[in-house]
Formats: structure tokens, sequence, C-alpha cells
């Protein structure tokens, strides 16, 4: 297979910790193939586990000669397990589930063992199954409590207008998931704890059935890939194998746009569900798909329909997708349980969420008026012919706040996983005058300073840069830089990520000169050093004021992740320290007493801890009263220290800034009289953001 030949070449020359794939490696990708093959341990017996073995330090021979034995031997035999376990689960399904053993079941996969037999195995399935059944069946008697009461019109609206705090900018605290599955209505809930049990252990076997039909339908890739990933993981944990379909994602992710028909999709049981129409695409426009859709059908222009039933969602989508002015019919079932076929002229989807956006923001009481930007990721120019890049959106941004005059600018990079390192460092060269951003060095040693030349900055005023644990990558660099030219003060939640490395995009199909498509390996070549010489690798950047973390419950960052690569140092590189008259203890000393004496971030703080306390008890009980309890217990306990931050007053207003007349429109026509607010609800959101006013305490603080 010349699939392989490439990746082992390219991982054994280019990558950047240089290591020959041998017999020691081979055990440790084996062991970790094991687990991506199946991590929920819910398929897998130990004796599959141990006859697979056989194949554990032949993974390297296997790639020199181009024959991936393990992963096709794995993916029958898995096969053949989903076969078995697809009868076990319809057999458990099939009959009345019994709540009254006191028993619990363990959540977290990596405190079980592969099961030592099929009776073990169905036992761990019995209680799978009885914990959802158990939530299903809680959902629906709290919304039948909800309709009784008289408060489902108003609890639904209120979901409809959710808004993205008090987190990041389109984060929610919220413990409900908004799947876009419409909610239940008094009709569609049995009256009785039998029917509601009996509808809720249908439901769950329709969707499973609906999960095993795909996963007994992999794409010609999907074995190679899980093996290859396996062995990728061993180098570090950015360095991955991407099938031509995720090429696809990673090019619309790093452009924040396609063309096709602007729906958010997941799978539902046997067919794929809309979750939301993004607003003014091509299905806002048109105005006839909805959220809660079911797609059962899809057909090109001209051709015959397909029939969507178990198909992947990746399949889906790119039946789905194609090039602008073209036209796609889908024939959904309503909610209603109506069908309706509807045709839609493909136009190309800008994802708004994607973007920078800007706002001018004022404390109440202050007569001083700040910029704000938040920035989702560094996006640029791809193979799929966009123009538009993260550096440049901000360089229009700041020059709109400097004409304002406004008196500093809080940078919102939290949860910014990255992008382009080309547009860290132009960014960066926004606001320092010239100088070094940002070291590369490989793995001879060979070292590449890149900076900015171009003197002068588009904004002088203070600045700001608020992070959090998901900013990584080239976040980390701008930040690093911004911080060690002590420039802007860095307030965050914690450390940020702290990926220091360098992927570059190999394109497997021009190496190879296949006919058909192999995809790309994204692969780690550089390590990267900030100006005064330390990596932001592992440790990332370190806040000069820190925060509450609304999300310090979850194990995130390099730190967290196996096989990465160390924190290393070397020599700095001079440069010219902006002239800031501000002292970071002090800024820090004035943010510790102002958070100590806020009653929304005290609440955070607790809720945190609260859910600290709760991953780590992972045994969850199924007797009925005891899941009850523990249920009603839990909600409690967090509607308790959780902020209602939309019933509390605003303490800044926000002006969106509109630099190019449509990115950040706050109401765009659609069909049926519709409107986008999403700008809108945005601003509200933005409004109430503690840690936002906080970092302009912070920059008034800097000023004095």
């Amino acid at each position: 297979m010349k699939l392989s030949s490439l990746v082992l070449k390219l991982l054994e020359e280019e990558h950047l910790r240089h290591r020959k794939i041998d017999d020691e490696i081979s055990r440790k990708a084996f062991d970790q193939y094991l687990d991506q093959l199946d991590p929920s341990k819910m398929f897998l017996l130990a004796a599959d586990g141990k006859k697979l073995g056989n194949y554990a330090e032949k993974i390297d021979d296997e790639l020199r000669a181009g024959r991936l034995e393990l992963a096709h031997a794995g993916a029958e035999l898995f096969a053949a397990r989903v076969a078995v376990v697809e009868k076990m689960v319809a057999d458990i399904l099939a009959k009345p589930l019994d709540f009254s053993n006191e028993e619990f079941i363990e959540t977290d996969p990596e405190k079980l063992q592969l099961a030592g037999s099929e009776d073990e195995l169905r036992d761990r399935w019995r209680r799978r199954l009885e914990l959802e059944v158990l939530e299903k069946v809680a959902m629906m008697d709290e919304r039948a409590d909800a309709l009784a009461k008289g408060k489902a019109a108003g609890a639904d609206k209120d979901k409809k207008k959710k808004k993205p705090v008090p987190g990041a900018p389109g984060e929610n605290m919220d413990e409900d998931d908004d799947t876009g599955e419409p909610s239940l209505s008094a009709d569609q809930i049995p009256p009785t704890a039998q029917g509601r049990e009996e509808k809720a252990r249908k439901d769950i076997a329709k969707s499973y059935a609906g999960r095993f039909a795909r996963m007994e339908a992999p794409k010609s890739l999907d074995a190679a890939a899980n093996l290859i990933n396996a062995v990728c993981s061993i180098f570090d944990p950015h360095t991955n194998y991407l099938p031509p379909d995720e090429k696809a994602n990673f090019d619309i992710h790093m452009s924040g746009s396609l063309e096709g028909i602007g729906a958010v999709l997941r799978e539902d049981d046997q067919y794929i569900r809309v979750v939301e129409i993004v607003p003014g695409g091509a299905s806002w426009r048109q105005g006839q798909l909805e959220p809660g859709d079911l797609i059962m059908s899809v057909a090109q222009q001209g051709k015959d329909p397909v029939d969507t039933g178990n198909m992947p969602i990746d399949d889906v989508v790119r039946m789905i997708r194609g090039p602008k002015g073209t036209v796609v019919t889908l024939t959904v079932q309503k909610p209603t349980g109506d069908p309706k076929t509807i045709s839609i002229t493909r136009d190309v989807i800008v994802i708004e969420e994607a973007y920078a956006r800007g706002a001018v923001i004022q404390l109440k009481g202050s007569p001083k008026s700040y910029g704000y930007i938040y920035l989702p990721s560094f996006y640029g120019a791809t193979s799929s012919g966009q123009r538009r890049s993260a550096s440049g959106d901000v360089r229009r941004l700041l020059s709109e706040m400097r004409k304002r005059k406004v008196a500093g600018v809080v940078l919102d990079i939290r949860g910014n996983g990255g992008g382009l390192l080309d547009d860290a460092v132009e960014m960066t060269g926004l606001l320092i005058d010239r100088g070094p951003v940002v070291q590369t060095q490989v793995s001879d040693g060979n070292r590449e300073v890149l900076g900015d030349d171009q003197a002068g900055t588009t904004f002088d005023g203070a600045a700001v840069v608020l992070v959090d644990r998901f900013s990584a990558s080239a976040s980390e660099i701008l930040a690093g830089a911004l911080q060690d030219y002590k420039r802007a003060v860095v307030v965050g939640t914690g450390p940020t990520h702290g990926k220091g490395t360098v992927q570059v995009l190999a394109d497997l199909d021009r190496m190879g000169g296949q006919t058909e498509p192999l995809g790309s390996l994204k692969i780690t070549i550089q390590q990267f050093f900030r100006v005064s010489g330390a990596s932001t690798q592992w440790q990332g950047v370190v806040p000069d004021i820190l925060l509450p973390d609304p999300a310090g419950y979850i194990e995130a960052g390099e730190r967290e992740l196996h096989n990465s690569l160390p924190w290393s140092q070397i020599d700095p590189v001079p440069h010219k320290n902006w002239p800031a008259h501000w002292n970071p203890a002090e800024l820090a000393a004035r943010s510790a007493k102002r958070v100590t004496a806020s009653d929304v971030f005290r609440k955070i703080a607790q809720r945190t801890e609260l859910q600290k306390q709760w991953t780590k008890d992972t045994k969850v009980p199924l007797k009925r009263d005891a899941y009850i309890a523990q249920r009603k217990q839990r909600k409690a306990a967090i509607e308790a220290v959780t902020p209602d931050l939309d019933a509390a007053p605003a303490h800044m207003s926000v002006t969106v800034i509109d630099y190019d007349g449509k990115a950040a429109a706050e109401a765009r026509p659609g069909a049926g009289g519709k409107v986008d607010d999403t700008m809108a609800r945005w601003r509200e959101a933005l409004a109430r953001n503690p840690w936002v006013e906080e970092s302009l305490q912070v920059l008034q603080d800097a000023e004095k």
C-alpha cells in the first residue's frame, strides 16, 4: 500500500523527533491502536486483545512492506464483535429493565479492562443501557412536570434565546445540551412510569440500530487510518493522518467558509437531523428547511434521490455540499411526521462565528470607551480560495478603534486553538513597532526568527490579552510575544494550552501520484520559542492576572496529552520593550480584590470546585430511587452556584463595530420575515460577561 510507505518516510525523515519506527515504537503503537479501536471497552473481549497482540511487534515491518495486516485483522474482528453486540443490545432492550437492584456503573472507560467473557460484556451493556433509560425517563418526567405547571412555553422561549455566557463567547455553562431535537409535547409523553420506560427503551433501541448500521459500513481508508494514527500518536499528539474527508473539513475550519446549503447536521437514529440553520445561508434564505427536520434522501440536479438511511454523516454532507449555483433537493420528515421536498440553490456559506468580531465598550459610570476584539481562530487563505485572514480583520478593527479614540483594547483569544503561524506574527506586529516575534527550531538545532519588519503600529493604546486553557499554538505565540515585550497585560483563567509545536500538511496525493485520493499527513516539524527563549510547549503562557476558571474541572492542555514534547529553553533574542508604566503585581492585587468581592466570580469558583468533585466520582447508581435522588441533588447544587447573568443588570454598554457593512450586521432579512439576530444576542451577552468586565477594569488600572 502506497499510503503506509509514504507515511513511514515522512515520520522517520521529517518529524521533529526523527525517530526510527522499530519494535519498541510498534509495541507502544499497538497499545494505542487497541485503545482507539475500542475506547469505551464495550465491544472487544480480553481474548480478542490477546489475539491481536500477535501483531504488536510487527507494525514497523507491515508499514515497510505496505501490508497493514493488523489494520485489516482488527477491522474484521471489531466488525464481528459489533454484530454480536448488536444482537445483545436488541435483546436487552426488548423487555423491561429492573431498576430495583442496588448496583452501580463505572462511567470512566480508563478504569475498565476489556471484558473477560461475553457474560461480563453483556452485564456491562445492561448497566449502560439501564443508565441511558434512566436518563431518558428522567428527562420525560421533568418535561411532564414543566408542562403540568404551565412553564413549558416560557422554558422553550428562553431556550431559543440562550445566550453564550458566562464563559467565552460561544460557550455556555448550561447543563442541558441543545441538540436541535424538538422538545416532547404532552401527547408524546406516556402518562405512566411503565409507558415512559417502554418508550425510552424503544427510542434507544432505534438509535443503536442506526449506530450499529453505520459502524458496519466503514470507509475504505478507515482501517488503515486507525493503525497509522496509532503510530503517529507515539511521535506526538498533533501528528495525525487526515483522510480526504477530514482534509476537506480542515480546510473549512481554516477558511471559515464552504459551498453548500448552510445547515448544521448530526446523526440521529438511522437518519441525519438538521440541528441549526446558518443565518444568511442558502437554507436560511430559502426558508423551508428547519431545525428538527430529518433528511430522508438527497438528490442532485437531474438525478434520482439517494436514500440516506443508515448513511454516515460525512457521506450525507458530501452529497449536500457542492458548487455555488447548483441545486440540491432534500426530502425531509418534519417533526410533525409530514414529508416535504425542498430544493435549495447552493451558495458560499460564510461562517460568521469563525471570524473576528469587534465592539466598543464602556463601563457604566466611566467616561472612557474601550475596544474589544473576539478572535476565535487564526484563519486565512486555503486551497478553497478563501481570501479573508485573521490579521487583516484585526487590522481593520484596530484601525476603526483608533479612529474612535478608544483608551485601550481587549483582545479575547479564549478558546482559540490556533491556526496560521504567519497570521500570529503579523497580528503581533500590529501592536509592536518592529522586532522579533517568535523563534522556531528544527530537530538539528537550526533556528529561524520570525518577526515584524514594518515600522509603526496600527494601535498604540493600552492592551489586555484575555486567554484560557484552550488558547493554543498561534494564540500562545501572540500572547507570549506581547507579554515578553510588556506590550499587553495577559489576563486569564490559568496557563494556556501549552502547544508549542509547528505542523505542516503533507499532500500524500501529490507525493504518491495515486489516482485514488489518499489525503494528507499533518506532521510536527518544528518547535516554537518565545523571544525570551522559553518554549510555549507544555507550560503554556502564564497570565499576569488570574481569574476564576469556569472549565477548571476539565483536564485540558498539553500537560494532559500522551507523548507530548517536554518544555525546553533556548537563548533569548534581543528586543526593545514597550514603554509600559504599569506594575503587574499591583494590577494583580487590585484585580484579586475585585474578584474576591464579586458574587458572580464567587459562584463560578464554587461551581468549578463542585464539578471537580463530580468528575472524580465516576460511579453512577442504577437503582431508580438512588439515581433520581442523585440527579435532583446535583441539579439543585449546580443551580445554587450558577450565576444568572441574564437577570443581572448589564455593567457595560456595547456598540458592535460594523467595519465592512456586512460581518457585524444587527439584522438581515430572510424568507418569511426571518431576522438574523446573532450579533444582537452576542452584544447582549458581551454586556454581561464578567471576564470582559474585569479585563476593562485592568485596563483602567493600567492607565493610572
